[in-house]
């Protein structure tokens, strides 16, 4: 109502409800003067009514000149339409949302002050950020993690696997499989032998159809390098060579002639690693990891893992070299100890050999045979304690005095045991065995009645079994005295049997039939059951067989075996036992 009580007119009813608006509001006419500013649009402009109406907006607000509102505003008064914008005033520190439309009256501009809704958007939208780049960080982390325990368990694969065997060549195969496809898409590994011949012998592709191609290239690549190529490179200095990107021009220094080139091509080389396999300053070899374009250059990570790698390939290298030196040795010395046995006349013989240590080809047990100088045939076996080079060394003493002895002095078998424990004791050789001597005696008159006698002792060692054309097994049983090497002074005692034509007489040590859990009794059982079974096998045959049925696929204690055939004294030597074999002192017996 108007002070004398009349309605007012209608404008002034707008203008008040217009200033009485919480939502600021101003007016522009066409030259950008302010002409209505409500309160509320005043205040948030942080200037008064007064300061606003009649000047022009830009004079005003000179900061906005140029901005997303002069844009707007423009655009609603050439259109004629309604528009709205949202943007920060960076003067007031603030964000608004404008909304404009064209009156009559002029421009009208509502807006708002949207700051705080901006503001927790963009705290929503940073938090989101921030929950994902901490998502995508654990990811990354996990991803290393996970790369660096497969890396680990790659290095403890290798060392299984190359410590698995001692043939150099089988490592390194198994080497170069093992390293693709976790640390390059193909590789080749180089050994260099003792000669110092160079050899590509691990070779490994991820892809089975690309390992012809891989093969190619390898057969030419040792004849085919240039002095500066990665392999030569690497073993000449003792370091990794790594080329991060392989362009044509590396190959053509790397590689000599066209035809490898050619061969080369197909496996499509992008990156190259090398690392030399050094084991006590000594260079073994080395190995190629070469990635193809898809996968790009080598990691740091995998660079890293193939040179430790490098170090572990190197000592399993050299191990598995010493170790083949070492069976060079054993090989060596066995040949040398556990010589062929003699075929005199019409007995035939069989050795047989079982080491119980692993990668050693010889221990403690022995067999022999030799003829003396009468004609009679010796055989002798035995067991030093111990399983390894030691052992065999003390069993060469050992079988060196019982040879002796028993060529000399052409006594009986007890005498030349008690002399042989003597001689052990006296020389002071660090050794103790069980042993048995035996001598195949033939007379004319035995001759004449197809009969060979057997004298034996056994100081210690299991009884002989004697083996009979009709499959019958007996134990031949006698006086045991104790083992050699304590110096025994009592009396030891022979034993004797008669050998008939077609029986076999099995010497062996007691690793063929001893067994933890199982008694004695039982073991020498199924010693007996194998060969009778076995009676008409060839004699090497019925060795085999007996030793695989004792024994299968390992032994648990070193295990010898010396078995003898006696064959019809008359007429030609069957074909079946081989030619005669006699020293060359000894003459055909009469």
């Amino acid at each position: 109502m108007t002070p004398d009580g009349t309605a007012p007119p209608p404008r002034d009813l707008l203008v008040a409800a217009v200033e009485g608006m919480e939502r600021p509001l101003f007016v522009l006419d066409e030259a950008w003067l302010f002409t209505y500013v409500n309160p509320a649009g005043a205040a948030v402009l942080e200037r008064t009514v007064d300061e606003l109406v009649g000047r022009v907006i830009w004079e005003a607000f000179p900061w906005a000149v140029g901005g997303p509102f002069e844009e707007l505003y423009r655009h609603v008064r050439a259109t004629g339409e309604s528009g709205t914008t949202e943007a920060e005033s960076a003067r007031l520190d603030r964000w608004f949302r404008a909304d404009a439309f064209l009156t009559a009256a002029g421009l009208v501009v509502t807006f708002d002050d949207v700051t705080q809704r901006r503001r927790t958007e963009e705290e929503r939208a940073a938090a989101i950020v921030a929950r994902e780049e901490a998502a995508a960080q654990a990811a990354e982390a996990a991803a290393r993690a996970e790369t660096a325990a497969r890396h680990l368990v790659l290095l403890g694969d290798i060392s299984q696997a190359m410590t698995a065997t001692t043939d150099v060549d089988e490592s390194v195969g198994r080497f170069a499989a093992l390293v693709v496809p976790l640390l390059a898409d193909w590789c080749l590994v180089s050994v260099v032998d003792p000669d110092g011949t160079r050899r590509d012998v691990g070779r490994a592709h991820r892809d089975p159809a690309m390992v012809p191609a891989v093969h190619r290239y390898a057969d030419r690549r040792v004849r085919s390098n240039r002095p500066a190529a990665p392999v030569p490179t690497a073993l000449a200095s003792g370091r990794p060579v790594v080329i991060p990107q392989v362009t044509d021009a590396d190959v053509r220094a790397m590689v000599a002639d066209e035809e490898s080139r050619a061969a080369l091509a197909p496996l499509r080389p992008s990156a190259v690693a090398t690392f030399p396999l050094l084991a006590r300053g000594e260079p073994f070899g080395a190995f190629t990891l070469v990635n193809g374009p898809g996968r790009g250059p080598h990691t740091g990570t995998e660079l890293r893992t193939a040179e430790i790698a490098s170090r572990r390939a190197a000592l399993a290298l050299d191990n598995a070299r010493l170790a083949g030196a070492a069976q060079q040795v054993a090989e060596r010395l066995q040949h040398s100890l556990l010589s062929p046995p003699v075929q005199p006349d019409h007995l035939e013989l069989a050795v047989r050999y079982r080491p119980a240590t692993r990668g050693v080809s010889i221990g403690g047990d022995w067999y022999d045979s030799f003829l003396q100088p009468d004609g009679d045939t010796v055989l002798v076996i035995g067991d030093v304690m111990g399983h390894d080079i030691e052992a065999a060394a003390a069993m060469g003493q050992v079988k060196t005095l019982v040879r002796g002895i028993a060529f000399d002095r052409l006594e009986a078998p007890a005498e030349v045991l008690r002399r042989v424990d003597h001689a052990l004791v006296g020389l002071a050789v660090p050794a103790m065995a069980t042993a048995l001597v035996a001598r195949v005696e033939q007379d004319p008159a035995d001759r004449a009645a197809g009969l060979r006698r057997l004298r034996w002792a056994s100081a210690g060692h299991p009884d002989p079994v004697l083996l009979l054309p009709d499959g019958t097994v007996r134990d031949l049983s006698a006086p045991v005295g104790p083992p050699l090497g304590i110096g025994w002074r009592g009396r030891r005692a022979d034993g004797r049997a008669v050998v008939p034509e077609g029986s076999t007489l099995l010497l062996f040590t007691d690793g063929l039939f001893e067994r933890r859990g199982v008694p004695l009794d039982e073991g020498r059982e199924q010693v007996r059951r194998v060969v009778s079974a076995a009676v008409e096998r060839p004699l090497g045959q019925l060795c085999d067989e007996l030793l695989g049925a004792m024994l299968g696929e390992g032994a648990e204690d070193d295990v010898a075996v010396l078995a003898v055939r006696a064959h019809p004294a008359t007429g030609e030597r069957p074909a079946e036992a081989g030619p005669e074999v006699l020293p060359p002192s000894v003459g055909r017996p009469a």
